[in-house]
């Protein structure tokens, strides 16, 4: 028989209202994940857990995800749980389909999840990766000026704020968070941004020592990236244009570094070989995550060693997290698990 999948999708309340400047609709209020129970037949009481956050700007759904991941599982085919099993699997997913991150991270993390069981080795162990990682920086959406003000105000115990950008009062909503918040500020525009307004915004932001400006402007507009990032003193970092370590070679010279999420790249294997390679290029790091629950966000934190920044903030907006066992200090940094696997299961109903 060898490996057998049984996947879940969930839909979450939100605690307060997540809007970024590509958000259509009604979307802010709820989350969608996909979360996946992996058996091997020669370890029937090993349960690997997953995670996959379908994006549909990446072309992803829950229904996409369902039809693609039978075949990755039949793709992987025999599965060795070890480090050499885990590449080889990951291989053989590429291998046999491209793109679908979400449906790929999903499988990835559970054979990760499954192999630590099995060995009884934490997945930080068994990849030699250290456990400790930068403190994780908190995400509010685009919001009234003055509502951002208040939840960053409620946040100021983070060392870093990420404020979603590319709204009509972008200025105004900044000012509104320095007023109360005096650490750094790291923006986003979700390429909601043109150019010509950027440039007009970048002695503003350099006042209010605004970190970094992640993805201004369209994925596939690399020529302004490059322009904003040869005036700005600001890092631009790429997110909608760095899904996976194939593209990194394209944004040599055009930005200063580029968010890693399990969820674009494919999972824990990939996100790795996505920000060694990125170091090796000269990139800043910067791991991100999506709205995910503490299982998606436990997967993120083994690599998290490996990024000069950290934003893995996905649970913390949830209403109600379906998992427990993922611990966050008092100095914002998670806590990765020592327990077998990645330490989380699934909270009591």
């Amino acid at each position: 028989m060898g490996l057998t999948l049984r996947h879940e999708v969930l839909h979450l309340a939100l605690r307060d209202p997540f809007v970024i400047a590509r958000s259509e609709g009604k979307a802010g209020r709820t989350v969608t994940t996909v979360i996946v129970e992996l058996r091997d037949d020669r370890y029937p009481q090993v349960v690997g857990l997953g995670e996959g956050f379908p994006d549909a700007f990446y072309g992803e759904t829950p229904e996409t995800m369902a039809t693609v991941m039978p075949l990755l599982i039949e793709a992987i085919g025999e599965f060795e749980p070890s480090v050499a099993g885990l590449a080889a699997a990951g291989e053989r997913m590429a291998a046999r389909i491209a793109h679908h991150g979400a449906a790929k991270c999903a499988i990835d993390v559970a054979l990760h999840d499954l192999t630590g069981r099995v060995t009884g080795e934490s997945i930080h162990r068994l990849m030699a990766l250290s456990s400790t990682i930068p403190p994780t920086d908190f995400t509010i959406g685009l919001d009234e000026p003055a509502v951002v003000g208040e939840r960053a105000r409620q946040a100021a115990g983070f060392p870093a704020l990420k404020i979603k950008v590319g709204g009509a009062h972008d200025l105004e909503t900044l000012r509104a968070v320095r007023d109360v918040y005096d650490g750094p500020i790291r923006i986003d525009a979700n390429t909601g941004w043109r150019p010509d307004d950027a440039l007009a915004l970048l002695p503003e932001l350099q006042g209010l020592g605004i970190e970094l400006i992640e993805q201004p402007f369209p994925a596939r507009r690399l020529d302004q990236l490059r322009f904003l990032q040869e005036r700005s003193p600001i890092p631009i970092v790429a997110d909608e244009s760095a899904v996976t370590a194939d593209d990194l070679d394209a944004l040599i010279g055009v930005v200063a570094g580029v968010n890693v999420k399990l969820a674009k790249c494919g999972g824990i294997g990939p996100a790795r070989r996505m920000l060694t390679r990125a170091k090796e290029l000269g990139f800043r790091t910067f791991l991100g995550c999506m709205e995910e629950t503490s299982l998606g966000i436990a997967a993120s934190a083994v690599v998290g060693s490996l990024a000069d920044w950290v934003d893995l903030d996905g649970c913390l907006l949830l209403a109600e997290d379906p998992f427990e066992g993922l611990e966050l200090g008092s100095d914002r940094r998670w806590r990765v698990a020592e327990a077998p696997g990645l330490g989380i299961e699934r909270r009591p109903s």
